[in-house]
């Protein structure tokens, strides 16, 4: 355990830092799964997709600015995202 003040404020302030980059990523992974769901859904609402892939990327960076993902891991997560509602949406049209 931390034995002087300014370590036990590190610890304090590490507590608050994990949680709020907890419920962050917890977003991350939710508007992800949204995206690949409506990807996977069998009408493959265009309209739907789209929206959800324009969301998934707000946040992912927001993620990015606020430092709970690295940037390039951002940029990653949202090409990865951005190609899967492509491919759906081109296999949606054919």
């Amino acid at each position: 355990m931390a034995n002087n003040k300014s370590a036990i404020k590190r610890v304090r302030q590490a507590e608050q830092r994990r949680v709020r980059n907890r419920s962050v990523r917890t977003r991350v992974r939710n508007v992800s799964k949204a995206v690949l769901q409506a990807a996977a859904a069998p009408g493959k609402e265009p309209v739907a997709l789209t929206e959800a892939l324009r969301q998934a990327q707000s946040i992912i960076d927001r993620a990015a600015k606020r430092g709970v993902l690295h940037r390039r891991a951002a940029a990653r997560r949202k090409s990865r995202l951005a190609r899967r509602a492509n491919a759906a949406l081109a296999a949606g049209r054919s």
